[in-house]
């Protein structure tokens, strides 16, 4: 085996050792990094600006802002606002003064996480970036529009990384085995699984192989298959932030499949969710929401084999109770969609949250005491249940002198589209009940 890795002779991570020193040695990215496309003219300009580099672990947030620093002759100063607090930024600043005092170089602020700082410590760079003392570089795995102030965002181009795809990680492990592994023989399905096991994520493709390297060094082998890996690495996981906009993208995913009523897709991202390790409860409480949201009354049996499922999990636990769950799932796919009790709930919400405090009407009051009844509450009230079909015609339950409103307008669909029948027939009782009178 190589002795890049020998226990006497100091070493950087793999990671470290191939980080790229130009551009062109960036592997992924090509949407920002080719050529005419954003990041590359930023690199021709001659111009530095402050930015904001998106994108999800290990795919070259941090890479980029050194290869920008090493591009313009910049000092490079990485904060980590996991670690640090508004004392450090001011260190930094005094440093980032030294240097253009001493040398006549700028700096490049680079500060990783930036989505971890509060309002008060973001605030902190602003008068240093608008003085041009420093060039601003944020580095974040959290949606910009979410976790940072407007002024800051104001002041940076936001620039989204995306993860390597299976094709580009292929390439980064053919480079590490070249820098690293030559006398290491990989199956071509333990190569597959490898690359899928790192998820697109660059830095845990080259933690894995030191870690297969240090594994099939102390079993003296230098082949490694699929039952090596197995053996190796810890159950396979993909990449997902329980916190972070992974995670709202794929209950948004889940979500709109099961709207849009195709019961595959909304399988996929529901395991997918499961995969990654989402609290089965949480993807319970949103079926339930599911339901009551996008199926609602034309289906009303939707919202109780939900309610079914979510307690068929309290008792089985994972991963039997997750099969409840799943056919929930399926069915609220496949079921009647309908939103106009969704709709219908909203728009009375704002009505009623602009309209004044109006009165009871007398005749809907109840009368328990003699002195109410004194009083009219009750009188004249009409009891639906001795009337004609059961139903009042011509009746007014609004407030007395407000117009009535229609918040609610079923569907055409599974029992809404009897209900939308009931309603149209009630109301023709009701124009008739006013002719009559």
């Amino acid at each position: 085996m190589t002795d890049l890795f020998a226990p006497n002779q100091p070493a950087a991570p793999l990671a470290e050792r191939l980080r790229p020193q130009h551009i062109d040695e960036v592997i992924g990215q090509s949407h920002l990094l080719g050529e005419g496309k954003p990041l590359r003219l930023a690199f021709q300009s001659g111009k530095l600006h402050s930015m904001i580099l998106w994108g999800p672990p290990g795919v070259g947030k941090t890479t980029l802002a050194r290869l920008m620093a090493s591009a313009f002759d910049a000092e490079f100063v990485p904060l980590s606002a996991v670690l640090s607090g508004v004392k450090d930024i001011r260190e930094a600043i005094a440093q980032a003064e030294q240097t253009l005092q001493q040398s006549g170089r700028h700096t490049i602020l680079f500060v990783d996480e930036v989505h971890r700082f509060n309002k008060s410590q973001q605030d902190a760079f602003l008068p240093f970036v608008e003085q041009g003392l420093v060039t601003f570089i944020g580095a974040t795995t959290e949606n910009p529009s979410f976790e940072l102030n407007n002024a800051l965002l104001s002041r940076a181009q936001v620039y989204v990384l995306q993860s390597l795809s299976e094709s580009e990680m292929a390439q980064l492990f053919a480079r590490a085995r070249q820098a690293a592994l030559r006398d290491i023989a990989f199956d071509a399905a333990a190569v597959e699984r490898i690359i899928g096991y790192a998820d697109g994520d660059a830095r845990r493709l080259l933690n894995v192989l030191e870690q297969l390297q240090t594994a099939a060094a102390a079993a003296k082998l230098n082949n490694i298959d699929v039952a090596f890996l197995d053996n190796t690495l810890a159950q396979k996981l993909r990449r997902f932030d329980k916190g972070g906009e992974a995670f709202y993208d794929q209950i948004s995913a889940l979500h709109k499949s099961v709207r849009g009523s195709n019961p595959d897709a909304a399988l996929y991202w529901f395991v997918r969710m499961l995969d990654g390790g989402a609290d089965p409860r949480y993807l319970a409480r949103r079926i339930v929401r599911m339901a009551w949201e996008d199926i609602g009354l034309a289906d009303p049996r939707a919202m109780q084999l939900c309610n079914d499922a979510a307690a068929t999990y309290e008792r089985l636990g994972s991963p039997e109770g997750e099969l409840a769950l799943a056919q929930a799932v399926l069915y609220l796919a496949i079921a009647a969609k309908s939103n106009a009790g969704y709709v219908a709930y909203n728009a009375a919400r704002a009505f009623v949250s602009q309209d004044g405090s109006r009165e009871v009407p007398l005749h809907l009051r109840n009368a328990p005491t003699k002195l109410m009844k004194q009083l009219d509450y009750g009188k004249d009230y009409r009891y639906a249940h001795n009337e004609a079909d059961g139903y009042a015609a011509g009746e007014n339950y609004f407030p007395d002198g407000m117009t009535q409103v229609s918040f609610y307008a079923p569907t055409g669909r599974g029992l809404e589209a009897k209900i939308s029948e009931k309603l149209a027939h009630l109301r023709e009782l009701d124009a008739a009940a006013k002719k009559n009178t």
